[in-house]
């Protein structure tokens, strides 16, 4: 997979971890939400999906809920500096005025906790839509009131929101002797292919983020690392609906080492020294952006 995350920062952010949006202060605040206690207010903020987009106005911003006809099923999805936040599915995006956008367009765009409400917007809608009925008897689903969850009438199962969690490792050695410590890139066989990035990969059930990160360093390129360090954690919707990524950064335990990619992952794995890293680098609003620049203020020092 192609790692990522939204909003921008600098080398200097990346070693202390801004954490704006979800989890801290910032100019402004995202939280998730099941349930707001009452109906949608013309003033609350709209979030209308139509597939993999999302409505804004023509200028760009998140429209309100006043903006739009009436008659649509909203459901809570979270708040924006106190504003609730509602998400619903459209079946004629050409009948509503504004804008739509992917989410890579609105992350490069937005502050983080706008993009981070967008990415929700998009997986409650997705898993509402592809949840619809009981595994276990087929029978329809019904919302648990004050949680994004659906529960089975007939037998009781009851399902939440899933979250598919992936790994990225930013690797390093030390360089020559009084050079620059070099960093791994690689170039993914999927995804956008012409960027150098970090490997990554999904952490399967039973597995801790430590062996996801150890494991995937070895399936595609060989290598083996020290105990990787957390750095920082994003949602990322370009991966597909309720994706959580989080980084961290490892030490090759053998500086000699060379990678061998797994052709099935990957085309190309390299070490570039941090003070020569090649202009193809993922995005600033990624947080493997984040992660190859915290390497690169690091191992310039």
């Amino acid at each position: 997979m192609s790692p990522g995350g939204a909003g921008t920062r600098t080398p200097g952010d990346a070693d202390e971890p801004d954490r704006t949006g979800a989890t801290g202060a910032g100019p402004a605040r995202f939280l998730p939400a099941g349930d707001h206690g009452r109906p949608p207010d013309p003033n609350d903020l709209a979030l209308a999906v139509a597939g993999r987009k999302l409505l804004t106005g023509a200028d760009g911003r998140l429209v309100r809920i006043g903006e739009l006809p009436a008659g649509i099923g909203w459901v809570p999805v979270g708040t924006l500096d106190g504003v609730p936040a509602w998400a619903a599915e459209v079946t004629d995006p050409d009948a509503l005025p504004g804008r739509w956008r992917g989410w890579r367009s609105l992350a490069a765009d937005l502050p983080e906790p706008h993009a981070a409400l967008a990415g929700r917007a998009l997986a409650v809608v997705t898993w509402r839509r592809t949840h619809r009925w009981c595994g276990a008897c087929r029978a329809e689903l019904t919302d648990v009131p004050g949680e994004t969850a659906r529960r089975c009438p007939a037998c009781g199962l009851t399902g939440f929101l899933p979250l598919s969690v992936a790994v990225l490792v930013a690797i390093t050695r030390p360089g020559p002797t009084g050079g620059p410590d070099e960093l791994l890139l690689v170039r993914h066989a999927y995804g956008p292919t012409e960027l150098w990035a970090l490997v990554a990969g999904f952490v399967e059930a039973g597995e801790s983020l430590e062996a996801a990160a150890h494991r995937e360093v070895a399936e595609e390129v060989g290598l083996a690392i020290g105990r990787p360090t957390y750095v920082d954690s994003q949602p990322w919707a370009m991966s597909g609906p309720s994706t959580l990524l989080a980084g961290f950064t490892a030490t090759v335990t053998d500086p000699a080492a060379e990678p061998v990619v797994d052709p099935a992952e990957l085309t190309e794995a390299r070490w570039f020294p941090v003070d020569a890293l090649p202009a193809e680098l993922p995005p600033a609003y990624s947080l493997s952006r984040w992660l190859v620049d915290a390497a690169a203020a690091r191992g310039s020092r």
